[in-house]
C-alpha cells in the first residue's frame, strides 16, 4: 500500500500568511511571502499557495518544508498586509465565481478574464483566468464602494 499520510493537523497551514524558503542553485536560501489558500483535492498533501513577489496559483506540498522549518508561519502582526480584512460575523460574502472580469495594465492593455474560484479560507480571495493567459492568477479582492 502506498497510501500518503498526511498529519493530522495539515489544515493548520490553510489561511495563513507564510515565509517559505526556496534553496537556490549556490545553496543559499531565497525567502519569500504568501498565503496558503487551501488544500487541494484528491491530492490532500498538496497545497495551493500564492507569493507576494508573483501572485499566480502554486501548487506545493509544503508539510515536509514545514517540519524541517523552510516554511513558518508568520505572526498576524508580520502579516496584516497580507491578509484580508475579516468579515463581520454572520456576514455573508458575495461571490463573483462565474463573473466576467476586465482589467487594463498599466501600460493601457485590456485584459478580461473569468473568476473561476473563490478561497473558502479568505472569501475576498479569488482564482480569475485570463484569456490570454495559462496562468491562474490570485487577487485579494476588495470592495470599493
Amino acid at each position: 500500500n502506498t497510501k500518503i499520510k498526511v498529519p493530522e493537523d495539515a489544515e493548520e497551514l490553510v489561511g495563513k500568511a507564510v515565509e517559505h524558503l526556496f534553496e537556490k542553485e549556490d545553496g543559499e536560501k531565497n525567502e519569500w511571502r504568501g498565503m496558503v489558500l487551501s488544500r487541494a483535492p484528491i491530492m490532500t498533501n498538496w497545497y495551493y499557495i500564492t507569493y507576494e513577489k508573483d501572485p499566480v496559483l502554486y501548487m506545493y506540498q509544503l508539510w515536509d518544508d514545514y517540519e524541517d522549518g523552510d516554511l513558518r508561519i508568520l505572526p498576524e502582526a508580520e502579516n496584516r498586509h497580507l491578509l484580508p480584512a475579516d468579515r463581520k460575523p454572520g456576514e455573508e460574502p458575495e461571490s463573483l465565481v462565474g463573473k466576467q472580469v476586465e482589467y487594463v495594465t498599466d501600460k493601457g492593455v485590456k485584459r478580461t478574464g473569468l473568476v473561476i474560484f473563490q478561497v473558502p479560507a479568505k472569501p475576498s480571495v479569488y482564482y480569475i483566468k485570463y484569456d490570454d493567459d495559462f496562468h491562474i492568477h490570485v487577487y485579494d479582492l476588495v470592495k470599493t464602494s
